[in-house]
């Protein structure tokens, strides 16, 4: 009995001691909100009133990732890794790209003179805007609950990148200044991204549009503005009007896989020379021919291959990712055209680890590779050097990291 009132006892005490420690963190913030922002904030043209009322009752969200509390150590670049790796093929599980698809033809419909201007205007087609929109925020369906505020605030004051999201604190209450949304109606992710674009605050305030004249952008609520943000968005970011986004092709093995990448482009002329074909077995556009092309595999020989234009990567300046990308434009194409699944499947890599990744990432670092920093993911730089290891090495390249590599592949 006595020994279970002692934990007890510990117990309590551990959890008192915690709730006081929360609550002078609790202090700190409202300090530094005061001490710290606001004067940000002024300089910036913003009100003591659009100030006050953005934060009335804003206090620390404790459940967001990547916060690192005054006092406390910063996690470990290994014990951040410790995450199982996501093949690519889950990214296109058959309900997301289904979903996205249907609802996406039904906007078309019921926005065409709106995604119709905006084509016009910006040389966006209309497809890629929706399959944007589609993505980030299921048409406007997903709703949007976060406090911006309180998240951009506890990130601008304990998280990993402090400074990026302090940042993104006052250019949002300058948005709420200049009266696109105000106080706690400014919803965001919770990472801090706005509205049914997702445009971080200061995106919002670089390329947000109002795109039904009403003289607000609101990006909360309005299909209009959403449109037209996302449409000069990718405009602003040089979408190249009458080039498509990219190709889905078959590369013989004759072609090495570590050819890919956006720095080894050639016109699409050539790779037709090299032997790679459409899927479809249609011929590229002629208008594309001439232009510069870039093999694209995201799961290296284990799965679809691409030929890819600049546009591609106008995509990934809206979320850098390959998938992400891929999805948009795979999306965007079944809406407007109804083309069916990838030829190519994604084949099974096994079990690996983000920290898996990152070993084989430094063994490939110290034999002189650029693997575009060892972060635990392969990009475009990881799978085309694994690709040239195991060319140096006399075995047939994949270009992609799997459970068989965990052993070769070591500092």
């Amino acid at each position: 009995m006595r020994l279970v009132l002692a934990v007890l006892c510990l117990i309590l005490s551990t959890v008192s001691a915690v709730a006081q420690d929360r609550t002078a963190i609790e202090r700190q913030f409202q300090s530094w909100l005061q001490q710290t922002i606001w004067p940000q904030a002024r300089a910036k043209g913003v009100s003591r009133h659009t100030f006050q009322q953005a934060f009335d009752g804003v206090n620390l969200n404790w459940d967001l990732p990547d916060l690192v509390p005054p006092g406390s150590r910063k996690t470990t670049p290994k014990t951040q890794r410790q995450a199982e790796f996501g093949a690519p093929g889950r990214y296109f599980n058959a309900g997301s790209i289904q979903g996205a698809t249907s609802v996406g033809r039904r906007m078309a419909k019921r926005h065409a003179e709106t995604l119709a201007h905006i084509e016009t205007k910006t040389g966006v087609p209309a497809r890629i805007i929706l399959a944007i929109w589609g993505r980030e925020s299921g048409y406007g369906q997903v709703p949007i609950r976060h406090d911006a505020f309180r998240v951009l605030g506890t990130k601008g004051f304990m998280s990993t990148r402090a400074d990026y999201f302090t940042t993104e604190l006052i250019a949002a209450l300058q948005i709420a200044e200049a009266g696109h949304a105000q106080g706690h109606a400014l919803k965001s992710s919770w990472a801090g991204a706005l509205g049914q674009p997702q445009f971080m605050p200061t995106n919002f305030l670089t390329y947000a549009r109002d795109g039904d004249g009403d003289g607000r952008t609101d990006i909360w609520g309005s299909s209009a503005d959403t449109i037209a943000s996302i449409g000069a968005y990718l405009e602003e970011h040089g979408w190249i009007t009458g080039r498509d986004w990219g190709y889905e092709v078959a590369v013989p093995d004759t072609v090495s896989c570590a050819l890919e990448g956006p720095d080894q482009g050639r016109p699409i002329r050539d790779w037709v020379t090299m032997g790679i074909y459409r899927v479809s077995e249609r011929p590229f556009p002629p208008h594309e021919l001439a232009a510069e092309g870039y093999l694209m595999m995201p799961a290296g020989r284990n799965g679809p291959a691409f030929i890819v234009t600049p546009n591609f990567y106008v995509l990934k300046d809206y979320n850098n990712s390959d998938l992400y990308a891929l999805f948009v434009g795979h999306v965007g194409d079944r809406i407007q055209y109804g083309v069916g699944d990838f030829r190519g499947r994604w084949g099974d890599i096994g079990n690996l680890y983000r920290s898996d990744i990152a070993t084989m990432q430094q063994a490939l670092v110290q034999q002189g590779h650029d693997v575009g920093g060892v972060d635990g993911l392969p990009g475009y730089k990881t799978r085309r050097s694994i690709g040239r290891w195991q060319e140096a090495s006399g075995g047939k390249s994949t270009c992609f990291p799997d459970a068989k590599l965990k052993g070769a592949l070591k500092p």
